[in-house]
């Protein structure tokens, strides 16, 4: 008999019906709270937080670059982990300034964010990859977090071990098997920077928002359902269901939570978003997260969002490209929804 692993996976995949799907009859918030306690638990959260700190920040130098200040520093978000960041402040004369977080994917590392060139390569993506940048073009303070896994936060033992071995590799089976989960640490991560950049008077920290493409944007994601002071997720090429995403292909070990698929899809967690606005990016000509999958995915998302009394807090904005960030419809699109109310 021909053997077909692949067959095998898809038959199981196709039985499961996710324990915490979302059903319209039930109370919302009842729903929420079970899907967040949910969601903290697989991601690992708990076991992140026996290796909690008192979070630190360690500013290492502020710099005028003409239009804006640009502050280099690290974060100590749990014991032995510190994690450098950038905030990019706009000199317009403001008292205060939104903030918007901004997430790196699987690039060489946050530096593609304020626009630098280090690597062979890095000239071609440099202004499709300079999100803090364009965040501070857009009026925005720009605070760029380096991603576990990327950038300085890379694993180098991965490279020793397996040429070609993917960014996240090894530290996303490191975590799994000590009971965490990488993007659980990414969360987290956001959350914990998210605690102390409130020093810096001229952030305006009840308006925050988050966006980033592929791996920055599933992270965008995550962490908006984690962390509720962020009041506007903006996720580029990685909303979509895991059937015919994550399920369908290989993906970067970052995009998997044990067990999450028994429990709930991805689209099911837009309830831990809302009432807050979620702005759904998508290239009509994305393979790896397929647009008719994410229509399938958006149409449960306004199904919740209706349910919360607040469907204009949600929107789709499908570019013309493929995995990519179309800068010149990503921040228009985000500007005309924070004027929504």
């Amino acid at each position: 008999m021909k053997v077909n692993a692949d067959l095998f996976s898809d038959i199981l995949v196709e039985e499961v019906k996710p324990i915490l799907t979302f059903d319209p009859s039930k109370d919302l918030d009842e729903y929420k709270a079970e899907l967040k306690e949910k969601l903290i638990e697989l991601l690992g959260i708990k076991k992140i937080e026996e290796n909690a700190c008192p979070v630190t920040l360690d500013k290492e130098y502020e710099k005028d670059m003409g239009t804006y200040i640009k502050i280099r520093f690290t974060v100590e978000t749990e014991k032995n982990n510190n994690v450098p960041c950038y905030l990019l402040l706009p000199k317009l004369g403001k008292e205060k300034y939104p903030l918007c977080i901004v997430l790196q994917g699987h690039t060489n590392g946050m530096y593609h964010s304020i626009g630098e060139v280090k690597e062979p390569g890095d000239e071609a993506g440099k202004v499709n990859r300079a999100f803090g940048l364009q965040a501070v073009e857009e009026g925005y303070a720009a605070l760029c977090i380096e991603q576990r896994g990327m950038g300085e936060q890379k694993a180098f033992k991965e490279f020793r071990q397996w040429e070609n071995g993917g960014k996240c590799k090894f530290l996303g089976f490191s975590a799994l098997i000590l009971g965490r989960t990488l993007i659980g640490e990414r969360c987290w991560d956001v959350s914990k920077v998210l605690d102390v950049v409130s020093t810096f008077e001229q952030l305006d920290m009840n308006d925050i928002m988050i966006t980033g493409c592929s791996g920055g944007g599933t992270a965008s994601f995550y962490a908006a359902c984690y962390d509720e002071r962020i009041k506007l997720s903006a996720p580029d090429c990685a909303f979509c269901p895991y059937k015919e995403s994550i399920l369908a292909m290989y993906h970067c070990i970052c995009n998997y939570i044990p067990h999450a698929y028994e429990w709930f899809d991805m689209q099911d967690l837009s309830a831990l978003i809302a009432p807050r606005k979620l702005l759904v990016m998508a290239g009509v000509k994305d393979r790896i997260f397929p647009i008719d999958a994410v229509r399938r995915g958006y149409k449960t998302a306004e199904k919740i969002y209706e349910k919360a009394g607040v469907s204009s807090h949600l929107r789709l904005l499908e570019t013309p490209l493929d995995h990519h960030w179309c800068e010149d419809m990503t921040w228009k699109a985000i500007a005309d929804f924070r004027k929504e109310k």
